[in-house]
């Protein structure tokens, strides 16, 4: 079972969770692992104070390209189930703006998944954001945050 969400407005990704097990997992006992990536806004960015964002985004295109990622990380890891929310239009700091969820049976396979949805939306996912700076002006991202692990 797997769920994808994009929220036009806030939505809290704690009740999503329980939601989503309370919902699609009570008397499920085949997982042994669950593991959650919450994203926030930051209130800075390129050196610059943020006071706000809206995230553009195609309806359509971006269900497709998330239902995509989805499925490939259930191809590429022995994941049983995964909740995926995004979160689009305006958005404050520290507001969350995307929720993965994956569960598994062992632990290496829910991390490694969740990281891989995580960097994959971040790269692949058709979202556009305008940031609100506090000097009054505002701009369009143009790239994303790079993945920092150590290789």
């Amino acid at each position: 079972m797997n769920s994808i969400n994009i929220h036009e407005g806030s939505f809290d990704p704690w009740h999503e969770i329980i939601s989503f097990q309370n919902n699609n997992l009570n008397g499920v006992k085949s997982y042994g692992a669950t593991a959650s990536f919450v994203g926030t806004m930051r209130d800075f960015n390129e050196g610059d104070d943020v006071v706000e964002m809206v995230l553009e985004h195609y309806p359509l295109m971006t269900q497709k390209q998330l239902e995509s990622i989805v499925e490939l990380s259930i191809e590429k890891w022995p994941v049983q189930h995964v909740l995926l929310s995004h979160r689009v239009g305006l958005i404050q700091p520290s507001d969350p703006i995307v929720l993965v969820v994956v569960w598994s049976a062992h632990r290496a396979a829910a991390f490694d998944a969740c990281r891989h949805i995580m960097e994959e939306l971040k790269h692949k996912a058709p979202f556009w954001k305008k940031e609100s700076l506090l000097s009054g002006e505002s701009r369009w991202v143009s790239e994303n945050t790079p993945d920092t692990r150590d290789n």
